[in-house]
């Protein structure tokens, strides 16, 4: 199970850095949205990966905390698809915005001749 999270987790930084290089703005935000989720992944991984187990303890004695995963990376993910939800519309928002303004939706606003 952890090598085809690592695979995926390298798959999608890898495509989410090539697209973010790419001349247009659509292409960008995905490659941004893919580097977020690729993010997401490796902070969900370091919680360790433990199918099945609840993320509280009981209270009372000693506990073996080995049985249980650890609810902090959960909380962490949660919140960052969150923000990046948001700013993904902040994004298509300007990039619309841009389109409208400049009529090319290339990066640095002119398109390359061919």
């Amino acid at each position: 199970m952890e090598i085809i999270l690592s695979a995926a987790i390298g798959i999608l930084s890898a495509s989410g850095i090539w697209l973010v290089l790419r001349p247009r703005s659509f292409q960008v935000i995905v490659g941004l949205c893919l580097l977020s989720y690729a993010v997401n992944l490796f902070i969900f991984a370091m919680g360790r990966l433990t199918p099945g187990a609840p993320p509280i303890m009981p209270k009372g004695g000693f506990v073996d905390p080995t049985l249980y995963a650890d609810p902090l990376p959960q909380a962490l993910v949660l919140t960052a698809i969150v923000i990046s939800f948001a700013t993904t519309a902040l994004f298509l928002v300007v990039m619309i915005a841009s389109r409208g303004l400049t009529g090319t939706d290339h990066v640095d606003g002119k398109e390359r001749s061919q």
